[in-house]
C-alpha cells in the first residue's frame, strides 16, 4: 500500500481543518513548499494536495504555489479542490505539473462531463468521494447529497480512472481513528474495481495496520492518506510506509 501524506492549502498556508469546516482550521506551516518538501524526503512515492479554496470558489485558487511544489519536490503529486472544468484538468496537467486530478463535486453532478473528461485524460483523473454516514458530500463539504458513495461509484465503474478517494468527513482531522463501517464502505468499493485510497481520521499506526489488513483480502484497496496525524506528531512517515509494505 502506498502512503500520501496530505498538504491542504488555505490562504497561501498548509492547514488541517477539521470535518471539513472551514471554521475550525489549524495553522501548521506558512511555507507549504517546504513542507511538501519534508514529507517527500521521507522516501514516500506521491502527495495529495487539496486547494481548500479552490474547493470553495469552484475553481483553482492555489495552483501557483501547487506549481512551486511540482517543480521542488520530485516525486508524484494529486490534486483535488476546484477542478470543475477541462480547462482547469488541463490547467493542473500540462502546466501546474500534477501527476492526477482529483473530481468530486463535478462528478456527482454532471455524470456526462465526468464520463467525457475520463475519456479525454485516460488514467489521470481520481473520483474523490467524500461522504458522511455513507451519502456523498459536494462543494467542499458544505452540501451533503442524497446519493449513496457506491451508487455514485457504479456508475463510473467501467472508466479508465487513475483511482478512487473514499473519505468519511466525520472521521477527518478528528484523530479518532478508521471505523469499521469506513474500511466495510471502501473494500466495497474496491471490489467494483476501482484502486481505492483510504482518507480520513487515520490517526495511529494501528490504523495503517488495520487497513493494510484489509487490503490483504482486497489488494485494490491500495493506498493511505494522512493528515493531521503526521503534522501532529501521531504517525511517522517512515513507519508508516514500513508498515504498509
Amino acid at each position: 500500500m502506498q502512503i500520501l501524506p496530505a498538504v491542504d492549502l488555505r490562504g497561501g498556508k498548509c492547514v488541517r481543518l477539521r470535518q471539513g469546516d472551514y471554521n475550525q482550521e489549524t495553522v501548521f506551516s506558512n511555507d507549504p513548499v517546504e513542507m511538501a518538501q519534508r514529507w517527500a524526503d521521507d522516501g514516500i512515492e506521491w502527495l495529495h494536495l487539496v486547494d481548500l479554496d479552490g474547493a470553495k470558489e469552484g475553481q483553482p485558487v492555489n495552483h501557483h504555489i501547487v506549481k512551486a511544489i511540482t517543480s521542488a519536490v520530485g516525486i508524484s503529486c494529486e490534486l483535488g479542490g476546484g477542478i470543475r472544468d477541462e480547462s482547469s484538468i488541463r490547467l493542473m496537467l500540462e502546466d501546474v505539473g500534477v501527476g492526477r486530478v482529483i473530481i468530486g463535486t463535478q462528478a456527482l453532478k454532471d455524470p456526462a462531463w465526468f464520463q467525457k473528461m475520463a475519456g479525454l485524460f485516460p488514467g489521470k483523473l481520481v473520483l474523490g468521494i467524500d461522504a458522511r454516514e455513507s451519502m456523498v458530500a459536494t462543494e467542499g463539504w458544505l452540501d451533503v447529497s442524497k446519493t449513496s458513495a457506491i451508487e455514485l461509484a457504479k456508475q463510473y465503474s467501467d472508466l479508465d480512472l487513475a483511482a478512487l478517494i473514499y473519505t468519511n468527513i466525520a472521521n477527518d482531522g478528528m484523530m479518532q481513528g478508521v471505523d469499521e463501517a469506513t474500511i466495510d464502505d471502501m473494500q466495497e468499493l474496491a471490489k467494483l474495481g476501482f484502486n481505492v485510497i483510504a482518507s480520513g481520521g487515520v490517526t495511529t499506526i494501528d490504523d495503517v495496520h488495520r487497513l493494510k489488513v484489509a487490503n490483504e483480502s482486497t489488494p485494490t484497496l491500495d493506498g493511505i492518506i494522512i493528515g493531521r496525524a503526521l503534522y501532529e506528531g501521531t504517525i511517522d512517515v517512515a513507519e508508516a510506509v514500513a508498515a504498509a509494505k
